[in-house]
């Protein structure tokens, strides 16, 4: 019996810790991360003679380094590597929720997306072709509605078909940023990309051909994500380059 680790992410109010009980029910703890003050809610589950230990992240709405919460999110995804990340997505705010699911896929976890709320987003008149947004994410994305307990097994069969498959997908999505109806796709497997347009591209492309071709920063961090963070002028992100040069 293998233990398989997967971060819980997603968003303040998009139904993460119900989803996080749905799946564990009572067998879960809470600790705290080292060195700080926020709790690190952890639970289990056994699923086709595996089991699935869940490991709640801190809700976010990026994974930027301007608050406590968002560095604990950043850091045990960068450093702990899990197996895999389940973003909770609400989809009654699709467009929002997914700033932290795209900063999630740039990261190349392997990637299952819980669309929570879908009664709500169905009884507001809303249609999410989850087929296609899967197409464009590159990640396996589940109709769920928490509260009723609605979506769980098929979250749990996506979970262990992502961590088998080691987030070899079907395709990459572009997203251009200009308007959130853009959307193209690439069939390159096992990577997600955002287009940001030709003014930021010109120049984050070779920042990150420069980091992808420093064995020692490649090794250890997705240069396309960093490469994001460096031209955001992330403290964190240029800390961590600094330390990779001084190790």
């Amino acid at each position: 019996m293998k233990e398989i680790i997967v971060a819980v992410a997603g968003q303040p109010n998009s139904g993460k810790s119900t989803i996080f009980n749905m799946l564990t029910g009572a067998r879960q703890h809470v600790a705290n991360y080292p060195g700080v003050t926020v709790e690190k809610k952890i639970g289990r589950y056994s699923y086709q003679g595996d089991t699935v230990t869940l490991v709640d992240l801190p809700g976010t709405y990026s994974l930027t380094s301007y608050s406590q919460e968002e560095r604990v999110a950043r850091d045990f995804l960068l450093h702990e590597k899990p197996a895999a990340v389940l973003d909770i997505v609400d989809a009654t705010n699709l467009e929002r929720n997914l700033y932290l699911t795209f900063q999630l896929d740039e990261m190349g976890i392997p990637l299952v997306v819980a669309l929570n709320m879908m009664d709500v987003a169905e009884g507001r008149g809303m249609k999410i072709d989850t087929y296609k947004l899967s197409e464009l994410l590159g990640a396996t994305v589940v109709s769920t509605v928490g509260k009723k307990g609605r979506g769980g097994e098929k979250l749990k069969d996506a979970i262990l078909n992502t961590y088998k498959e080691d987030g070899l997908q079907t395709g990459y999505g572009v997203a251009c940023m200009g308007c959130s109806a853009c959307l193209g796709m690439s069939r390159e497997k096992g990577s997600f990309r955002v287009d940001y347009g030709e003014e930021l591209e010109s120049i984050l492309m070779p920042l990150e051909k420069r980091l992808s071709e420093d064995p020692k920063i490649s090794a250890r961090y997705p240069a396309r994500w960093l490469a994001v963070k460096l031209m955001e002028n992330d403290s964190e992100a240029r800390r961590l380059v600094q330390k990779v040069e001084e190790s």
